[in-house]
């Protein structure tokens, strides 16, 4: 138990925890308050301006993340939270202004949701990163599952308060309480002082920075296949809001409250797969492509559930597996990543798992409108079985190539060769030998 809360013993990481907990309780409310206010106030169950709303906020991410990422490896991290996080705060209280009056409309929505997808897609590396420079590296894979659990913990939290405001009350007053909780955040990185903070290498100034750190990516093929199983799971199978919507507002014809009620028990196996990766240390590729399997049976599970109950039953594995893999994944990548190329990598990372939603928000929604909510499930359980398909058959590849390559290595002894399988002519992937990732 204590390993798998050790980040929270440094001051700096348990502040900073602190404020994203918050923060991030009101984001998902918000989230929760846009999906209904979208899906039941502003269409008629349309799942398909659902997902048009998804895509415009996280599809900025394709676009944006080549220079989201070199900006995180150049400037002052805290400096570029602050200022994201005050201007996500800005546009949370215009967009709840607008409702609140009753002048709202979707093409407001959809304005909001594409400059927030914008200042988020800056955000996104930048989140991820900082964490590298309040705990140290031996410590960061705990750090990044814990940062899950705050973000499941949330999801648990904000989405069943969402529903009761949003019958209450409205949903433009939950999109202003979320103005509110970015204060938090913002205090919190206050409080943290500059001087205490590690002092991590910083992308030299020039031309060329952005390819730098897409040549040291293709030099890297576990990192390749990890984003690849990233990128279809992220694109077909974490429509979350999508599918639940469907099931439960179409298929069990329910309301607001019911819809929060779901993300929040789905929630609950997200924070236990957060913490039991916490606990569980090195991130594993075969972690990854394992929790990617469950996660396609478990969603086909869940598209059978025959009622409400089971429904709801159904979503703790769901949930329990996507969020394994995911913090195994983002561990995995930032762990293995030399610091001086981290934001760009991970800018590359959050553009593959947030930036497929334009494809794949849509097709989902549209699957969910033309064959119901059931068959939207389907498509998440195929996208986890082949996802995990593609890493089996990397990894035996791979420990084809390490057989071979140690035959070779034993005759190389006699004449003094030293080497390393994955070693490249110009050192990008000398950090990372993929003998060890195959173990993994």
């Amino acid at each position: 138990m204590m390993s798998t809360f050790k980040s929270l013993h440094i001051l700096n990481y348990r502040i900073w925890f602190i404020g994203a907990l918050v923060s991030n309780i009101g984001t998902w409310m918000q989230r929760t308050a846009q999906d209904w206010l979208v899906f039941d106030h502003l269409t008629d169950h349309d799942a398909g301006a659902m997902g048009i709303t998804m895509a415009l906020q996280l599809g900025p991410q394709l676009f944006l993340a080549p220079v989201a990422g070199l900006v995180a490896d150049r400037y002052s991290r805290k400096q570029l939270l602050i200022m994201t996080q005050s201007v996500m705060a800005l546009l949370s209280t215009g967009l709840g202004v607008l409702v609140v009056l009753g002048v709202g409309q979707l093409w407001h929505v959809y304005g909001f949701a594409l400059l927030l997808g914008m200042v988020s897609a800056l955000d996104a590396p930048v989140r991820q990163t900082f964490v590298s420079e309040l705990v140290r590296d031996d410590y960061l894979p705990n750090a990044v599952a814990l940062n899950s659990a705050s973000f499941n913990v949330a999801r648990m939290i904000g989405p069943a308060v969402a529903g009761i405001l949003t019958v209450a009350v409205g949903p433009g007053w939950v999109f202003l309480i979320n103005t509110a909780t970015f204060l938090a955040m913002l205090l919190s990185l206050w409080r943290i002082p500059t001087a205490s903070l590690r002092q991590l290498p910083r992308a030299a100034p020039g031309k060329g920075r952005i390819r730098e750190g897409l040549r040291y990516v293709r030099f890297r093929p576990d990192i390749v296949v990890v984003l690849v199983a990233v990128f279809i799971v992220g694109t077909l199978g974490l429509n979350f809001v999508l599918f639940i919507a469907a099931m439960v507002g179409t298929e069990f014809g329910l309301d607001a409250g019911a819809f929060g009620l779901m993300n929040s028990i789905m929630a609950i196996g997200s924070v236990t797969g957060a913490l039991l990766s916490a606990g569980r240390g090195k991130p594993r590729l075969r972690m990854i492509f394992g929790a990617a399997a469950a996660f396609g049976v478990t969603s086909g599970l869940a598209a059978l559930a025959p009622n409400y109950f089971w429904f709801g039953v159904a979503l703790v594995p769901v949930g329990l597996f996507a969020i394994t893999m995911m913090t195994s994944a983002n561990g995995y990548v930032q762990t293995t990543t030399d610091p001086v190329m981290r934001g760009r990598v991970m800018a590359l990372y959050m553009a593959i798992f947030m930036g497929g939603t334009p494809i794949g928000a849509p097709l989902v929604g549209w699957v969910a409108n033309v064959a119901g909510g059931r068959w939207s499930l389907a498509v998440a359980a195929a996208s986890g079985i082949i996802a995990a398909l593609i890493g089996m058959v990397w990894i035996i590849r791979a420990r084809q190539l390490r057989l071979t390559f140690n035959r070779r290595a034993r005759g190389l002894r006699h004449f003094g060769v030293v080497s390393r399988l994955g070693d490249t002519a110009n050192g990008t992937a000398r950090d990372q030998n993929p003998d060890d990732a195959v173990e993994r």
